[in-house]
């Protein structure tokens, strides 16, 4: 089984109620007001927990305009990859007060590092966890370095093979990560839930033995509902006030009433699931009452045969099991019985 993680306090983990991430990302649109404005509408929805993501255009790529760096797709196609971070990052001089105003609104504040120096800024300013991303996930030397701060990591799983996933929990551990987690992900933007393949979620966390969620780009709300059925510890979605409002991020991102929707579903998915167990509930058990059972449908007298004729399988279940009838087909009553009496052992004669 895998083992529980914790991340200020928050114990994630068989047991224990799914983690909700909001992922702020670019939706801030490089406004400080807004960045917190988020981070409230985050906890006012009901997640447990707020990322960012801390990179440069600088320290993530650089300020080239070729065929490599030309960013191909319908909504950020059109620039290099240099201008399209420059206008999506997070600056990093409001990392400090972000953090406080989390603090303040009772929400873990957390980031993904992109580089050895976003993790060393990170260090600083005492986050409870690290993220890496997809696209880092074969980083293995920035695996290695971001595992020993021993703090809980988690991988983000997107585009990789098996063997891919196997050498950054391998590299993990051996450079001291106690605590990791996987998220199953679709590095595709939107994520169309045709490509999620959410039995990969009970398969990672069989083979890796460690907790494991969804970081999910896509808006259909029934997906991070699945995901919890199949086991899902971790939900993060990308997190905007409002589509209409442009961000490189907004138009896969999710809405403040929808992400407040969807962490009640999951919720009432927790509940549902329950446990393996085949005792009755309080409600079940006056249910069984319910249920069919032997009755005289006609007047018996003493010493009759019962038949199919004079006893029935009806409901409700005062009478003995409908698995006797055959075994009581051609025996005599010992009693008088009136029509609408439960049939019951004493009034069944010895011989037929």
């Amino acid at each position: 089984m895998a083992r529980t993680v914790s991340i200020a306090g928050r114990k994630i983990g068989e047991g224990h109620p799914v983690f909700i991430i909001a992922e702020l990302s670019a939706n801030h649109r490089q406004s400080y007001t807004n960045a917190v404005k988020l981070i409230k509408a985050a906890k006012s929805s009901g997640a447990d927990a707020v990322k960012l993501q801390t990179y440069t255009p600088d320290t993530i790529t650089i300020d080239v305009d070729n065929r490599f760096f030309r960013v191909d797709h319908p909504e950020w196609g059109g620039q290099t990859l240099y201008q399209l971070y420059k206008k999506a990052y997070t600056p990093w001089k409001w990392f400090g007060k972000l953090k406080k105003a989390a603090d303040d609104a009772g929400i873990i504040f957390f980031s993904t590092a992109f580089d050895k120096t976003s993790v060393d800024f990170l260090e600083e300013l005492g986050v409870p966890a690290h993220k890496l991303s997809s696209f880092e996930l074969v980083d293995l030397p920035l695996i290695e370095y971001t595992a020993k701060t021993k703090k809980p990591l988690i991988l983000s799983t997107g585009m990789a093979t098996e063997n891919e996933i196997k050498e950054a929990v391998d590299t993990a551990k051996k450079a001291g990560a106690k605590d990791i987690i996987l998220l199953k992900c679709v590095s595709s933007y939107p994520a169309d839930p045709a490509q999620m393949n959410l039995k990969m979620i009970p398969h990672l966390e069989k083979t890796f033995c460690l907790p494991v969620g969804l970081s999910d780009h896509g808006l259909d709300m029934a997906v991070p509902s699945a995901a919890v059925a199949l086991g899902a510890k971790v939900i993060e979605r990308h997190f905007t006030l409002s589509r209409n409002t442009k961000s490189p991020d907004s138009f896969f991102s999710t809405e403040p009433d929808e992400l407040k929707e969807l962490i009640t579903n999951i919720r009432s998915v927790e509940k549902a699931l329950g446990k393996v167990r085949y005792s009755l509930s309080r409600e079940e058990k006056k249910s069984r009452l319910h249920r069919r059972s032997l009755f005289a449908v006609k007047d018996i007298k003493k010493g009759e045969i019962f038949t199919g004729e004079n006893i029935r399988s009806i409901r409700p279940a005062y009478g003995i099991s409908p698995k006797y009838e055959k075994k009581m087909i051609g025996r005599r009553s010992s009693k008088n019985i009136k029509k609408g009496t439960p049939i019951s052992f004493g009034q069944i004669g010895k011989s037929r």
